[in-house]
């Protein structure tokens, strides 16, 4: 694996600032983007109930949908991901159907995203979280080949809530050797210090999804 080297800013440019605490308030959420801004992240990733915010950085907002869990009707999932869209979100991290993947269907798995991308057309971006630590190789190439069938723009690593865990440098590489240029690769869960992030980058990802960003970045909270 090539080591990589980045600038603090280069690397802030990769980030998604994230909080997803279910107890996030409207104000952890201004503070979220006030750092975020300090620290020149690329956007910030919140809850939908939390927009919209006012973000007086102009920083873009991702938002999650269907999370932590996934199993969520496509419908819920598409409605919540329009509100968000509705709301200020110009990213939209959606969790695949788990439990459709783990059974095998994949046509359900593919109709769910494709659902999801209907309601958020381009230039929104749409990023599906596979929980790569839960699935085998296998699992884990297919879900990047249906993602990318139903019109993803991103395959993501992890929610950070699953007990199985979070990103690995193994998933990453496999990610991106199955999409190729043709998708980014966000690797997501566990990533707590700079080494770990550009561990993360050398495998093939393209942007980080961090709630420890200040650590990493070697800045004071």
């Amino acid at each position: 694996m090539t080591e990589v080297t980045l600038t603090n800013a280069e690397l802030a440019q990769m980030i998604d600032h994230t909080l997803l605490k279910p107890e996030a308030t409207a104000a952890d959420a201004d503070a979220l983007a006030a750092e975020g801004a300090r620290l020149g992240v690329y956007s910030v990733c919140v809850s939908p109930s939390l927009l919209p915010f006012f973000d007086p950085h102009g920083l873009k907002v991702a938002a999650v949908c269907g999370f932590p869990s996934g199993a969520h009707p496509s419908a819920i999932k598409a409605a919540e991901a329009a509100v968000a869209i509705d709301s200020g979100a110009s990213e939209i991290d959606m969790v695949i159907d788990l439990g459709a993947l783990k059974a095998g269907g994949w046509e359900r798995v593919e109709a769910d995203i494709a659902t999801v991308r209907s309601f958020t057309p381009s230039p929104a971006v749409l990023k599906v979280i596979i929980e790569s630590a839960l699935l085998t190789d296998e699992e884990i190439v297919r879900a990047c080949q249906v993602s990318e069938a139903a019109g993803a723009d991103f395959v993501k690593t992890s929610t950070g809530f699953h007990p199985a865990g979070g990103a690995s440098t193994h998933a990453v590489a496999l990610m991106r050797s199955t999409v190729g240029d043709r998708l980014g690769v966000k690797a997501s869960g566990g990533i707590r210090t700079r080494e770990q992030a550009l561990a993360m980058i050398a495998a093939g990802a393209n942007r980080l999804g961090l709630s420890a960003t200040a650590a990493v970045l070697g800045e004071d909270a």
